[in-house]
């Protein structure tokens, strides 16, 4: 979970990121470190936590973050067919639609939508369907919701005017049936943005092929949840490093991707 980047005609673009692996001196290209592999569909998850694990300071994610972290969430937006976030972390962060990183994102998407559409999780559709993140979604990519049969019936037709809705499960999602609609509409790289709940559940489901860690170089103590926050996890996925990145500010990049 992280903090929506913000637009700023200053900022630096997404291919100037400064990362380079732990061994080497030489940066990588980011666009081609986080490619998406070939061969199906991907879901990758990208989430923070400071040193000693926790994912949000001030109850913001964002309060972890540095300049590179918000560049690099950038970039794998950009990277992605569609991005999943859960409804409350689109209120804690202030969400909006997906907005192009700094520079554009004309060569990253060619041959898709400007930006990729947000798939958000709400079992009740509890949301303020006039707020931004609907309204001023582009056409090519409008906001999908993500809910359950349980859903009140009069939330779900109000939501059909907004958004794009996908019912997956009774009372719980079905993370394995949505992911599979979202596939089915050609969204085979996905990107989860959590929060820490919607993580814990993806994970619980066996879907979660990768997942990109940003460790924060802070110690917050204090009762701040984990990247994962539901229950544990009755066979736990292992997951083999894939790559390790740094910058100039003591801030290390993780890719981890399913074992085997």
């Amino acid at each position: 979970m992280h903090e929506p980047p913000h637009d700023s005609a200053e900022q630096p673009t997404d291919a100037d990121l400064a990362l380079r692996p732990l061994a080497a001196s030489d940066p990588v290209r980011p666009a081609d470190a986080y490619a998406y592999p070939p061969g199906g569909p991907w879901l990758r998850a990208n989430m923070i936590a400071s040193v000693d694990g926790a994912a949000a300071r001030d109850d913001r994610s964002g309060g972890l973050g540095n300049e590179t972290d918000r560049r690099l969430l950038s970039l794998l937006r950009g990277l992605a067919d569609v991005v999943i976030v859960g409804a409350g972390t689109v209120r804690a962060e202030g969400y909006g639609p997906v907005r192009p990183g700094p520079g554009g994102w004309e060569k990253l998407r060619a041959g898709r939508s400007p930006v990729p559409p947000l798939a958000i999780v709400s079992h009740r559709l509890d949301l303020d369907l006039d707020a931004p993140v609907f309204t001023e979604a582009d056409p090519r990519a409008r906001t999908i919701l993500l809910t359950t049969r349980t859903a009140p019936p009069g939330r779900v037709r109000a939501a059909a005017e907004r958004a794009d809705v996908i019912v997956a499960g009774e009372d719980r999602l079905d993370f394995a049936a949505a992911v599979a609609e979202l596939v089915a509409r050609g969204h085979e790289r996905m990107l989860c943005e959590g929060g820490p709940r919607v993580l814990a559940q993806v994970a619980a489901t066996g879907v979660l092929d990768e997942l990109c860690l940003t460790v924060s170089p802070m110690l917050l103590a204090g009762g701040a949840v984990r990247i994962l926050n539901g229950p544990a996890v009755p066979v736990p996925p292992r997951l083999r490093l894939a790559a390790a990145y740094r910058d100039g500010e003591d801030y290390l990049f993780l890719r981890y991707v399913r074992g085997g």
